[in-house]
């Protein structure tokens, strides 16, 4: 049934992704072809809404999200008209919350940082009221179990991300240490992060691509992200030095802000900074294992 699904979308020369509940369908055009894309994704939806009715399925149009994307520059030049989806006239939006990550129409993560930072201080004020009732151990577990899962959840989204919206996330951070150690609001957390053993968000992030660029070289990850290339593996580099080290080559991109937040670049970029005994490290495990005291060095050089 799937494989039915996916031929119907690829005849229109779509992509699709799809998960338990949920299908999403993808394609790009240049400014000038938006109206014959739009005409392209109405009539693959429904091709798809009658392939649903004959499978006894029903297709929900009232919960269909369309949403245009482009680089901030050109947010001014995407279209505003409606796309008729099975019959409904369903108006583009700037901005859609896929399986909990919030994903802006510049392909930015502005309104993922702004909630999860809303929502990682609205628990912190909740557990501000209960300190006084628990142990600081079981207040540490409380911060862990609640708040950090929020913010750790989805960041990979935040690979790249400009140096003000990751001060912000920082902050949460900062915070907890602050709230776990009952320190004022201007003293400085760097001893308590340390003794938490808890490394700066840019370092939580990198670490998360690591791993999944790690799992990716070892087969250990959906095919849709099987898309990095060892330097020993390219024709063109079997005679230089660096084919005989464990570096990744990094795709050409064109637009700083935007193609070198995508996972080859971003992951194969990452994976050259790492040291050579984390890169050949034999199993997954330690290789995270090996992957956290790098990152949390990196994070606090003057700790020995």
């Amino acid at each position: 049934m799937t494989a039915d699904l996916e031929s119907i979308v690829a005849s229109h020369g779509l992509s699709i992704h799809q998960f338990a509940d949920d299908s999403q369908l993808y394609g790009f055009c240049q400014p000038a072809a938006t109206s014959s894309l739009s005409s392209t994704v109405s009539q693959c939806v429904d091709s798809v809404s009658s392939w649903m009715c004959s499978n006894r399925l029903q297709l929900n149009a009232e919960k269909t999200e369309v949403m245009w994307c482009t680089f901030t520059r050109k947010l001014s030049q995407l279209p505003r008209s409606p796309v008729p989806v099975a019959g409904t006239p369903v108006q583009p939006v700037s901005g859609v919350r896929d399986l909990g990550v919030f994903v802006d129409n510049d392909l930015g993560a502005a309104t993922h940082v702004r909630k999860t930072v809303s929502l990682c201080f609205a628990a912190l004020r909740q557990l501000r009221y209960l300190r006084r009732y628990v142990t600081d151990d079981c207040l540490r577990l409380l911060v862990v179990s609640l708040v950090h899962t929020r913010l750790d959840y989805g960041n990979f989204v935040l690979v790249r991300l400009p140096a003000y919206l990751l001060r912000r996330l920082q902050s949460i951070l900062n915070a907890w240490a602050r709230l776990v150690y009952r320190l004022r609001r201007y003293d400085h957390v760097t001893d308590s992060l340390i003794t938490l053993h808890w490394p700066r968000l840019p370092e939580r992030v990198d670490f998360k691509v690591a791993v999944t660029a790690y799992r990716v070289l070892h087969g250990l990850a959906p095919p849709y992200l099987g898309q990095l290339a060892r330097v020993a593996d390219l024709p063109s580099r079997r005679r230089l030095r660096s084919s005989s080290t464990h570096q990744l080559h990094v795709p050409p991109f064109r637009l700083s802000t935007v193609s070198r937040r995508s996972f080859p670049v971003a992951a194969a970029t990452l994976w050259n900074t790492l040291p050579v005994g984390v890169q050949s490290s034999p199993s997954l495990p330690v290789f995270g294992q090996r992957l956290k005291t790098f990152f949390f060095n990196k994070s606090f050089p003057d700790v020995v």
